[in-house]
């Protein structure tokens, strides 16, 4: 059964709607923004249609887009369509400018109603269809690697859908904690050379002393030390894929002997001066720019223009916030198998945190957090309080208050009472769990006075439960 939620405090426009759809579907009614979000953190929907006048008095500076993706961050798949009036309709196409699906103008039309959404029905058919046909190209275990919402990203994984299978080179350009190492691990396993070695280096790890050696190996009496003959990693990733990360910080002997592997195929241990055939694809890495490196004399213009064939940059996790609720549930997944804990669910509070936060470290940056986190936790949910203070310091409020001119002074100051005092409540049994007696503590009321709140505002304790 499909779910559609009609956001609207006209009784008529949810009636007309309801009556578009057979026993196939079921419609419910949301009359203002916060209640649509409760309703959606209870139950998945497949399709909102919402008032414009409701979505535009949560836009406030942000646009429209800022006042949908509160929806989009519960559901990022869900399908919005805005309704609006014939003199609004510069500002619908705004909104479906913004994101919006598409939209309809008052009075409703079931024809347009059935018209749009069917429509909508059949082009997610054709995605499904056309994502199910890229996945054919993926191996099982790294469907959940590839798994975004994230436009940006799904270019990326266009880009190695295109380059895993050829010989070609490849330079991966991203900030530190971007991934680039499991991207090019993703290149490997796609390849012909899939069932060969897959070597990864960090060159920057290495001393620079080191460095040729355990790229190219070396002969016996080579230098001090050198007791015994020694393979590089070159010639143990023969037939696979040696991944050289951090390549720019190679000395500049290793950039000549990694210059004549790309050109040649062919390398030579250090102290000897036999030819050895390199049968290897290069993957490097990096988080510098080395076109600038080589203007400033630091870094071999042929070497660049050789790593430079297949040009892939990877997005920070700021460019792809989309993507931050799956990463948290895979971290959680896999510190889960490690642990008896149990912890399976993130306090909505701290995602919300996450998707303002800058990320400077990005995805290793997000696990490191999480890890933390659930090492300190001691309840069943990843609660603000394990997570770093300093991670809420740039939050702002979610929504601005509105004002409505139409109370009185009184009103509005009992009104505004009461929403703090519901959201208050909220919190407080989030943090534990639904149980009365140690929420009524943390508020510093009795579990009857916390019992005659929850009534008046309609909070049930099940709600909160883990």
């Amino acid at each position: 059964m499909r779910s559609i939620l009609v956001i609207s405090n006209e009784q008529k426009v949810f009636g007309s709607i309801n009556r578009c759809f057979d026993t196939g579907y079921k419609v419910s009614v949301a009359l203002n923004r916060d209640a649509a979000l409760d309703t959606l953190r209870k139950r998945r929907y497949d399709l909102i249609f919402v008032d414009l006048e409701i979505l535009r008095g949560s836009a406030s500076g942000d646009g429209y887009k800022a006042a949908m993706e509160p929806f989009w961050h519960i559901y990022p798949t869900i399908e919005i369509i805005v309704m609006s009036s014939q003199e609004m309709i510069r500002e619908a196409v705004m909104a479906v400018k913004a994101g919006a699906s598409d939209y309809l103008t008052y009075p409703v039309n079931p024809d347009e109603v059935k018209h749009v959404t069917e429509s909508l029905h059949e082009s997610l058919i054709s995605q499904s269809e056309l994502d199910y046909l890229r996945d054919q190209f993926w191996q099982s275990d790294a469907l959940e690697l590839i798994h975004t919402n994230s436009s940006v990203m799904k270019k990326t994984y266009e880009k190695i859908r295109s380059v895993a299978p050829t010989k070609s080179t490849v330079l991966l350009i991203g900030e530190t904690g971007t991934g680039k190492g499991e991207f090019a691990k993703l290149i490997h396993r796609h390849s012909s050379r899939r069932d060969a070695q897959f070597i990864s280096v960090h060159c920057g790890a290495i001393p620079d002393t080191l460095l040729e050696s355990e790229l190219f190996g070396h002969e016996r009496g080579a230098f001090t030390g050198a007791v015994r003959r020694r393979l590089g990693k070159f010639e143990i990733a023969t037939g696979g894929t040696i991944f050289l990360d951090e390549i720019g910080t190679i000395t500049a002997s290793a950039q000549i002997k990694l210059l004549q592997i790309l050109q040649d195929q062919t390398f030579q241990r250090v102290g000897g001066e036999e030819n050895r055939d390199a049968n290897v694809r290069v993957i490097a890495a990096t988080n510098t720019d080395l076109k600038k490196m080589c203007e400033d004399g630091q870094f071999r213009k042929d070497l660049y223009y050789r790593l430079n064939v297949f040009p892939m940059e990877i997005p920070p996790l700021r460019d792809r916030p989309e993507d931050i609720p799956h990463l948290v549930e895979v971290f959680l997944k896999n510190m889960n198998r490690f642990s008896s804990k149990g912890i399976h669910d993130i306090h909505p509070h701290v995602l919300e945190a996450f998707r303002r936060y800058s990320w400077p470290g990005n995805i290793r940056e997000l696990e490191n957090l999480m890890e933390r986190a659930y090492i300190l936790e001691t309840s069943s949910v990843l609660t603000p309080e394990s997570f770093p203070s300093e991670l809420f310091e740039s939050e702002v409020p979610s929504a601005s208050i509105l004002v409505d001119t139409q109370l009185t002074l009184t009103e509005f100051r009992h009104k505004g009472i009461e929403d703090i005092e519901r959201r208050y409540l909220k919190e407080v049994l989030a943090k534990n769990q639904g149980r009365i007696k140690e929420s009524a503590a943390t508020a510093a009321v009795t579990t009857r006075q916390l019992h005659k709140l929850m009534t008046r505002y309609g909070i049930r304790k099940e709600e909160f439960k883990s």
